[in-house]
């Protein structure tokens, strides 16, 4: 008995749809290649600029740091005087403690804060210096006695006495600010009080002074001060 055969015959539409299907999902690979290729690139340009702006960090820190261990070392020169690397302060040590409820200092100490300050304005000049150093900060302390609002104006008058001593041209010292020092000085340190907010342990250690350094932030840039230079620095105004 002869078999049936039966012959299945494509239907036309199917033959018809099936190169289009077939340049769809070429099409869709396609774009998710691509997909994948625009996307590998952002992340790449991503990574790359957030290492670049840690390798910044990074490297100003570093430079921050070796600017501190030059100043370190030019404390080194002046017994007593101490830079706190972490909190970027330098403390002037015994030598310099003010008396109960006075913002006067002595002849010594006064010169010996010239001194410093002369060889931290070299510093300053340096590229480092130049570079990151923002300004610096005076800082007067008192003890815990007394009220906070008469504290609060002893340790402004005891800030501002170190700029009277630094901007002092009558003394007969011979750590005297020349002019262009002196102006250094009127440009980058700054009067701050801060009354017995950092007491120390005991009232003698308490009642001190502090420079504080301020460093630029990365992409900052260093504003002038305004300042009339026709004005004179005038007469310090504390007896």
């Amino acid at each position: 008995m002869l078999g049936l055969r039966f012959f299945y015959r494509k239907n036309a539409r199917d033959e018809a749809e099936k190169p289009f299907w077939i340049s769809y999902a070429d099409l869709m690979t396609s774009l998710m290649v691509l997909f994948l290729v625009v996307m590998s690139v952002a992340l790449l340009a991503v990574t790359k600029k957030i290492d670049e702006t840690e390798r910044r960090k990074i490297e100003r820190e570093n430079e921050i740091q070796k600017l501190l261990e030059q100043i370190m070392q030019a404390a080194n020169e002046f017994p007593g005087i101490q830079v706190n690397m972490d909190r970027h302060t330098i403390d002037f040590g015994p030598q310099a403690y003010f008396k109960f409820r006075e913002y006067s200092m002595s002849v010594e100490a006064a010169s010996r804060l010239r001194g410093f300050t002369r060889r931290l304005l070299g510093i300053a000049r340096e590229p480092l210096g130049q570079k990151w150093l923002k300004r610096i900060i005076v800082e007067g302390y008192t003890d815990t006695i007394g009220t906070y609002l008469y504290n609060l104006n002893l340790s402004l008058n005891r800030s501002h006495k170190v700029l009277c001593i630094l901007l002092d041209q009558s003394m007969e010292d011979q750590n005297v600010l020349n002019i262009g020092e002196r102006d250094e000085v009127r440009k980058l340190f700054l009067v701050g009080g801060y009354s017995f907010n950092s007491a120390r342990k005991t009232d003698e250690e308490s009642r001190r002074i502090e420079l504080r350094l301020e460093f630029l932030g990365l992409d900052e840039k260093l504003e002038a001060p305004m300042i009339d230079q026709r004005n004179s620095l005038g007469e310090c105004q504390l007896r």
